[in-house]
């Protein structure tokens, strides 16, 4: 049997990973950092599988692809199917309007809302869309790393060998050093502890300059992200963007200006010219990279197009043909 090694044990390895050997491939996995972490993007996600919302400013494969993803984490992890609600200050009512002529599946609220979200008291009117769900992004990465090793898959902490047979390269933005086209985007989040306010599922803040959100972790505690900003510093966070994230929470609901800050993630995500996954096969090896904002979302589809590749040579619509 043909033993296939996955480089990089972030959402995008993983996913290969489990993928393949679901399919009955011998798999090993190779990460210089270990198991999951705090040294990738992966780690520092709002895990919303959130198709309709992100197909407002994304391409068709995004809507389409991404709804695969919801049943595919479930069968693998704990999701949340709450749905995803859309607000917007009086004064951004016209970009709601907008966001709603972009997208799909949705409904609009009114008095509903406050049935959703008590504890959005400044807002009469939203968007929900009751199809999406979200996932904790570290226990999903945990249980596919948990789930891979209880099936005997070999996680070794050190660089792969060079010139393996039937590797696949989901190093992200590392992959650089071969894919000279991917470049990195940074993303800032924040992590707070306010059990004052309690949200039971994503809520979307429309700004006028960059998308604002907040997912429930549970215990009071709320992922607040995320910007999205072209530049490969992902030293610290910046000034504008930390008053930024904190003046949305503070917007959904006053109570968040007692919140405890946790922790602050900088990372960069992998991302093509044109912000969509791709796979190449170079000699003998795959990439499977370019997941940018929807790693949780693509990763589903991005470890399937490789299955199929790897084992039956048959091309996804993700295949760079021009490349492969």
């Amino acid at each position: 049997m043909t033993c296939f090694t996955v480089i990089g044990a972030g959402v995008a390895g993983l996913a290969v990973a489990t993928e393949l050997v679901g399919r009955g491939a011998e798999v090993q996995v190779y990460d210089p950092s270990g198991p999951p972490g705090p040294h990738g993007c992966s780690w520092w996600a709002g895990g919303m599988l959130a198709p309709w919302c992100e197909y407002e400013n994304a391409e068709e494969p995004v809507l389409r692809l991404g709804q695969e993803a919801i049943g595919w984490w479930a069968d693998k992890t704990e999701v949340a199917h709450r749905g995803t609600l859309v607000v917007a200050a009086r004064r951004d009512i016209p970009d709601m309007r907008r966001f709603a002529r972009r997208t799909e599946a949705f409904r609009e609220v009114g008095p509903e809302l406050a049935e959703l979200e008590p504890d959005l008291p400044g807002f009469s009117r939203g968007l929900f869309f009751e199809g999406e769900a979200h996932l904790d992004p570290r226990k999903a990465l945990q249980d596919l790393y948990k789930g891979l090793q209880a099936k005997g898959v070999p996680f070794h902490r050190k660089p792969a060998p060079p010139r393996l047979k039937n590797a696949i390269d989901c190093r992200g933005l590392h992959a650089r050093d071969i894919l000279h086209d991917l470049r990195g985007v940074k993303g800032e989040m924040l992590v707070i502890r306010c059990p004052d306010v309690n949200l039971s599922r994503p809520v979307r803040l429309l700004h006028p300059r960059i998308p604002l959100y907040i997912v429930p972790r549970g215990d009071g505690i709320y992922m607040l992200g995320a910007t999205m900003i072209e530049s490969e510093d992902s030293s610290r966070i910046t000034a504008r963007s930390m008053l930024e994230l904190l003046s949305a929470a503070y917007a959904l609901n006053p109570a968040f200006g007692e919140a405890e800050v946790l922790e602050i993630g900088v990372d960069l995500r992998p991302a093509f010219p044109d912000n969509l996954p791709r796979i190449r096969r170079l000699g003998h090896t795959i990439y499977a990279n370019g997941l940018y904002r929807h790693g949780y979302l693509l990763a589903p589809a991005l470890a399937r197009g490789v299955a199929d590749l790897a084992l039956n040579n048959r091309h996804s619509e993700m295949v760079d043909e021009d490349r492969s």
